[in-house]
């Protein structure tokens, strides 16, 4: 009896449903496919995106999402074009995750139509704050202002920068972090604007979530206003909304569908202006 009892547990253990726990990691092969031809300058709309881990990805990413378009690039780690996968962003391989990236270029596609093609140039590096970005710190292997200026030379070589995607705040939103964000952020926004030699450069840049721990990140709602203030004496910085998003069960990163949902937002903001 009692080996009877253990061979159906051991059954009914091998057959029920198990959990699908979503992590920030990328279990699908990802191989690069080089883009043979380019298209012309003017129309190769390129954004750059940077920031810090919600910018760079920790969703789950899904079959779906590996799914390239032929109207939608990315600048990988080598400065060569291939059609844009997720996860886009290398520089952290023990946290690459889905990020906004691909969603953003297929939606902005579709509203543009096929003669325009979509650049992606990922440069977010997780858990960076707004000074290690003004510093130019080597943060995580990465320096994050200089692989900024590097990768929108080697962009703007063969495209056309349209917008940079920006979503960064979280490292900030502390008592001692939030000191003088504001200021921070626009001169940071000048210094990028200055090396793509684009003084209206349009910034697009996605708010902080309401989900956040607010014991830990007491200033996020701050974060966010500051953003509404750069928005109405920087008529070239654009406000994405993420109050309804939802987080994974960190409670810090956006899952995968906010992930999908944000890239949608940003694009038609990007398609309006």
């Amino acid at each position: 009896m009692k080996k009877y009892i253990a061979c159906l547990f051991l059954f009914l253990s091998c057959t029920a449903p198990k959990k699908i726990i979503e992590d920030q990691s990328n279990h699908f092969p990802v191989t690069e496919e080089k883009v043979n031809t380019l298209p012309q300058k003017d129309k190769f709309y390129i954004f750059i995106m940077a920031g810090q881990s919600n910018m760079a990805g920790r969703g789950f990413v899904q079959p779906s999402d590996t799914v390239s378009s032929p109207n939608v690039l990315v600048l990988n780690k080598n400065n060569v074009w291939v059609h844009a996968k997720e996860p886009l962003h290398y520089y952290e391989p023990g946290r690459t995750g889905l990020d906004c990236g691909l969603s953003f270029g297929k939606k902005l596609s579709s509203l543009y139509g096929k003669d325009i093609t979509i650049g992606l140039v990922p440069c977010a590096i997780g858990g960076s704050s707004v000074e290690q970005w003004l510093g130019d710190s080597l943060y995580r292997n990465v320096k994050l202002f200089s692989n900024f200026s590097n990768k929108a030379t080697a962009a703007t070589a063969q495209g056309t920068i349209k917008g940079i995607l920006w979503h960064q705040g979280e490292s900030n939103s502390s008592v001692k972090g939030y000191i003088n964000y504001q200021q921070k952020l626009e001169s940071l926004f000048t210094n990028m604007r200055a090396v793509i030699k684009q003084n209206d450069l349009p910034i697009y840049a996605g708010q902080l979530a309401t989900f956040l721990n607010k014991k830990e990140n007491p200033h996020s709602p701050d974060v966010n206003n500051d953003l509404e203030k750069i928005a109405i004496t920087d008529h070239h910085f654009y406000i994405i909304h993420t109050g309804d998003l939802t987080p994974k069960s960190d409670t810090l990163h956006f899952d995968s569908r906010s992930q999908r949902m944000m890239g949608e937002r940003f694009a038609r903001e990007a398609y309006r202006h």
